[in-house]
């Protein structure tokens, strides 16, 4: 039985942490969410919800089209002398009619969400492009993906027999800093560790796998095959599809990504093969550009809820996952020695920032993250049940086509282990024009990023006892099977 490395040209662990530092931190955090910040008191976010519903069936042509127009001429004509101000941190979200031919003032609506889930109708000017840089209302679309500290005033109106409060911006929305921490380490994370992955491939490594391919057809097999068909079953099973399907749709995008710097860092600490595990990623991430899309429209192609934004979804995978990883092979090409050197500091780089996102994500977001009274255990099982279930079915199927141990360990952590920081930035993306008030794509892409270092940790206990491998031999020239 083959227990040696699988090829010359990948490298060896380009950084050496201490043992059980990073689980042990990453464990520690997830604790904190699962089980003491439920007891913090957190409201539960429901307010709003069957407002947003409204606009939103209305922007997609399920109910009447005019109420996106209805609202923004009624939020135009209102007096705001003696209106009350408020101050409170929420979200901006962006509800855009899909309508062909829809007018102007009924292309888009935009609305303030609380963090409580209470919803404002924001009254905003009508040539928003035309605006001089003095304006609160300057640049405001770029502000919807962050949290933001909003200044305004606020006033109750009837209109058609229901009650909205409109809001006009007093000061530009200030984003936290919690959440640009957030932002920026979730953006620098994915492309510089697609980078630092780049770095580590030449074209030989593409001509091998063609050459002797059964270890990386296995696993992109188990990793868009298994993985995705396993949430669908389990979504239907246990009602998310019928009840949640956004955390349905959570749970096949999240399965759908590939896998990332987590499974390289988890393949180390397992002791399995990491080249493999280093190719098997890459290519992953390669594919992902058409099966992330086409795997989302399949399993969610029959929930009237849900319209998947394909463009969206390429366009995040293209520009944050590609595009670095060709930039780091060719740097490779161009300076193999500067890229030898560089690599141990994007790998470094990347594994911090991890941390750092999950640490800023759950701090600048618990009042989602810990939404228990929607979400419950079933939630948090189902994850969990997910990644493990991968995890051991990947050793089920890898030893089926005569796998040895030492790669089965790689397969297996790359099947259950997925690119959590990607799925989480698409959800950002998409959220509005899908219309998930909760955010639950997001909660769902957030909570497996941290529950898959849990089902990590347990499957490199139990791979001494069910795949044991000797002391390994390094042989820098073996070839992946």
């Amino acid at each position: 039985m083959n227990s040696k490395s699988t090829t010359g040209s990948s490298p060896h662990p380009p950084i050496k942490p201490k043992n059980g530092m990073v689980p042990f931190l990453v464990i520690s955090i997830l604790f904190f969410v699962l089980v003491a910040a439920p007891f913090m008191g957190i409201a539960d976010a429901t307010p709003g919800e069957a407002m947003y519903n409204k606009i939103s069936n209305a922007a997609n042509g399920k109910t009447n089209p005019l109420l996106l127009e209805k609202l923004n001429l009624k939020s135009s004509s209102l007096e705001w002398e003696n209106a009350s101000e408020i101050e409170f941190v929420g979200n901006l979200r962006i509800i855009k009619s899909r309508i062909q031919g829809a007018s102007k003032s009924g292309s888009s609506v935009y609305l303030v969400r609380k963090l409580t889930g209470e919803l404002l109708i924001l009254s905003v000017p009508e040539n928003m492009d035309q605006l001089d840089s003095t304006s609160p209302y300057v640049n405001l679309d770029s502000a919807f993906e962050s949290k933001n500290l909003f200044k305004l005033r606020t006033m109750e109106v009837s209109l058609a027999g229901d009650t909205y409060v409109f809001a006009q911006l007093l000061e530009k929305p200030a984003q936290l800093p919690m959440d640009r921490l957030f932002k920026i380490c979730i953006i620098l994370m994915l492309f510089f560790v697609m980078v630092g992955m780049g770095m580590t491939l030449t074209i030989a490594d593409f001509a091998l796998v063609i050459a002797k391919p059964r270890g990386i057809i296995i696993g992109q097999i188990l990793v868009f095959g298994l993985m995705p068909f396993l949430a669908m079953v389990l979504g239907h099973v246990l009602g998310f599809y019928e009840n949640y399907p956004f955390i349905f749709v959570g749970l096949i995008l999240i399965t759908a990504t590939p896998g990332g710097v987590t499974s390289n860092l988890m393949t180390y600490y397992g002791k399995g093969d990491l080249a493999l595990s280093i190719s098997l990623t890459s290519f992953s991430t390669v594919l992902s550009l058409a099966f992330t899309p086409l795997l989302l429209a399949l399993y969610c192609a029959n929930m009237p809820e849900i319209a998947i934004p394909v463009k969206v979804v390429v366009q995040t995978i293209m520009i944050l996952v590609i595009i670095p990883l060709i930039l780091g092979m060719l740097f490779r090409w161009k300076k193999p020695v500067a890229a030898k050197k560089a690599t141990p500091f994007f790998s470094a780089l990347g594994i911090i920032a991890l941390l750092v996102l999950i640490i800023a994500g759950i701090l600048s977001n618990l009042n989602i993250f810990v939404d228990t009274a929607r979400y419950g255990f079933t939630f948090y099982f189902t994850i969990f049940a997910i990644t493990m279930l991968g995890m051991l079915l990947g050793i089920l199927f890898s030893k089926l086509f005569g796998i040895d141990n030492y790669q089965a360990r790689a397969i297996s952590i790359e099947t259950g282990l997925r690119n959590s920081a990607l799925a989480m930035t698409m959800a950002l993306l998409i959220q509005d024009s899908m219309g998930d008030f909760f955010s639950s794509m997001f909660v769902t892409a957030g909570i497996f990023g941290l529950v898959m270092y849990l089902a990590g940790v347990i499957s490199i206990y139990l791979y001494r006892y069910i795949l044991p491998i000797e002391t390994k031999i390094e042989t820098p020239n073996e070839n992946i099977k």
